[in-house]
């Protein structure tokens, strides 16, 4: 389960790296996908279930409708792919960045410290996950409410981004 969990951390590095590496949308969007989805394959490797789902439902539901509609309003007519020369340059640079970080903290980690949720299996009365999804609501509001604005935030900051000078896909308008 160990080698499973290394090679989904691995694939969320790469997905991570995707998506900071591509300054096209429509890439980045696919590689956010990635992230998404090995990050929920992280979460099930520790054992949580309704954690993950829920995770992976609004995160796909509502963040890639906003790549969604920011890629509609770049509309580039050649996107910069992953195999274009400087795209391929900022993959090797983070990559060499992530190797880095992982050699200055190899020491500090052991797999012994990989324990899922459930570890003590007929001691526990509750399941981890649900429980922390408790916790969030009850204790967690002030976050939870910040959490939305600065998801909100996020969305005018891509659109204004996006929008550049030629207005995108709506400069006929």
């Amino acid at each position: 389960m160990t080698y499973f969990v290394s090679l989904l951390l691995m694939a969320l590095i790469i997905g991570l790296v995707a998506v900071a590496s591509n300054p096209a949308p429509y890439f980045a969007a696919f590689g956010l996908v990635v992230a998404a989805g090995v990050g929920c394959g992280v979460l099930v490797g520790h054992g949580g279930s309704f954690l993950p789902l829920v995770l992976f439902l609004i995160y796909l539901g509502g963040m890639l409708v906003v790549f969604a509609y920011s890629a509609a309003l770049a509309a580039e007519p050649f996107p910069e792919a992953w195999g274009d020369r400087s795209v391929a340059g900022y993959v090797l640079v983070y990559l060499l960045g992530v190797c880095l970080a992982a050699s200055l903290f190899w020491g500090f980690w052991y797999e012994g410290s990989w324990v899922t949720i459930d570890s003590l299996k007929e001691f526990c009365m509750l399941r981890g996950d649900t429980s922390g999804v408790a916790v969030m609501y009850s204790s967690g509001g002030g976050l939870l409410v910040t959490s939305a604005w600065v998801l909100l935030l996020t969305l005018f900051v891509v659109l204004e981004l996006t929008r550049g000078l030629e207005r995108g896909a709506l400069r006929a308008v």
